[in-house]
Formats: structure tokens, C-alpha cells, sequence
């Protein structure tokens, strides 16, 4: 691919304790490069280390060795010279995260729950809602904003949750199984969503996932296995 890397990744190394004494290694030694505007299916086995690849990825998780490098438009982030609190701002500012459960906060409505990230941004509440309600209409769940979580369908709870991943024009979005927690009818309607985004805003996104048609997808299907990506596959 000759397009700008946006996202590089050099021998990531990440293990953790179990039972506190005994290390098990979840990556080893893994490399990757993303391209910006490109659609990635990070694919394997449950335990290949996705989960952890991405929450690494987008700054969740700090491995234990290795490092990552983002450029947005220029702005370069080293990850191994970013302080905790820059690492709020970059998460906050650039990097969107939608997770399989939808992890909206019970007490909010919709709207405000796809706001929050805006205000925690700076936005005052007339432009956090004013972009909230914009993106409500894109995800199709405007006659939802103003219901709470709990009164959502699953279709309707990972909409509100890609359209907060959104809400401050992320250079990057990573997605952990946003359809596995979905029946067949919310899953492909989900997925065209995200489709539809990529291609409305050139995101670039990075999905974790099991499902043969977020793959078929994708430009480029990297395949995890023990820690590793172990193949690469390009769409023609």
C-alpha cells in the first residue's frame, strides 16, 4: 500500500501474571503498520492476543516491551515519551474505541452519553449536543437520544457506542468485537454502519473479530495466532 502510515508498531512484547506467580506471554515480539483510511480485521483463535493487541494499540495497555508511534496529519505521538495525562488527552482527542459490550453509563440518556467525551474535550453542552445530535441522525437512532441505555435494543446500544467513539473526530477508531455480542439482523446492519462511516469520513479503523463478514470487509485481514500475526491477507 502506498498510502500514509498512521499507525507503526515495533516489537510489541506483553505477558501477565497469573495466580501471581507464573508470566503468561500474550504477545511476542509482534509488529504491524496501519495505513491511514484503511479498514483492518485483526482475526485468530480466542487467546491469540487481539484483545490485548488493541487495548496496547490505542493506549489502554502499555506493553512490556516495544513501542508505537501515531502520526495524525503530522502530529507525531512516540507512545514511550507520552505521560499518563498526555495519554488522556490523545485518548480523548484522537483515538475511538468501541468495545463488544457497549459500556454506556446506565444513568445518561443516549444523547448524553455520546456527548460525554466532547465535554470532557471542553466543549460547552450547546456544541457537545448540537455534534451528540448530528451524529445520533447518522447512526439512525434519533428518536432513541433521549432514552436511557437499558431502554435500547443491542443494535441501538452499539450505535450510541460508535457514535461517542466518534464524537471528536478521531484519526483512528479500534473495535473489539463490536458485533459479537449481536444477533445476524443487528450485525450486518452494525457493520454497514461502520462501513458507511469509513467511507463517509475516510476513518481509519482497526476491528478485533470473529465474524467472516466483517473480514470480507476489510482491505487487509492480519491473522493472530499465540501472540503473533502469522498472515497476511490483502483484498484485490
Amino acid at each position: 500500500m502506498e498510502s500514509e502510515i498512521i499507525l507503526k508498531a515495533e516489537n510489541l512484547c506483553k505477558a501477565y501474571d497469573i495466580a501471581g506467580y507464573k508470566k503468561s506471554r500474550v504477545l511476542k515480539e509482534l509488529s504491524v503498520k496501519i495505513h491511514k483510511g484503511e479498514l483492518v480485521a485483526l482475526m485468530g483463535p480466542s487467546g491469540a492476543g487481539k484483545s490485548t493487541l488493541l487495548h496496547i494499540l490505542g493506549s489502554l495497555d502499555q506493553p512490556d516491551e516495544g513501542n508505537i508511534v501515531l502520526n495524525v496529519n503530522g502530529d507525531v505521538f512516540d507512545y514511550s515519551k507520552i505521560s499518563s495525562e498526555e495519554f488522556t488527552t490523545l485518548r480523548n482527542k484522537h483515538i475511538g474505541f468501541v468495545f463488544q459490550f457497549h459500556h454506556l453509563l446506565p444513568e445518561f440518556s443516549a444523547l448524553e452519553n455520546i456527548m460525554m467525551p466532547a465535554l470532557i474535550a471542553g466543549f460547552s453542552y450547546k456544541d457537545a449536543s448540537k455534534k451528540a445530535q448530528e451524529l445520533i441522525g447518522i447512526v439512525g437512532i434519533a428518536e432513541q437520544q433521549y432514552q436511557k441505555p437499558s431502554e435500547l435494543s443491542g443494535g441501538e446500544q452499539q450505535r450510541a457506542a460508535i457514535a461517542r467513539a466518534l464524537i471528536n473526530n478521531p484519526a483512528i477508531v479500534f473495535a473489539d468485537e463490536p458485533t459479537g455480542n449481536l444477533d445476524k439482523s443487528n450485525a450486518d446492519a452494525v457493520l454497514e454502519l461502520l462501513l458507511d462511516l469509513k467511507r463517509k469520513f475516510s476513518k481509519t479503523f482497526v476491528i478485533a473479530t470473529h465474524s467472516s463478514e466483517v473480514a470480507a470487509s476489510a482491505e487487509r485481514i492480519l491473522r493472530m495466532s499465540d501472540g503473533k500475526i502469522v498472515e497476511e491477507t490483502i483484498s484485490v
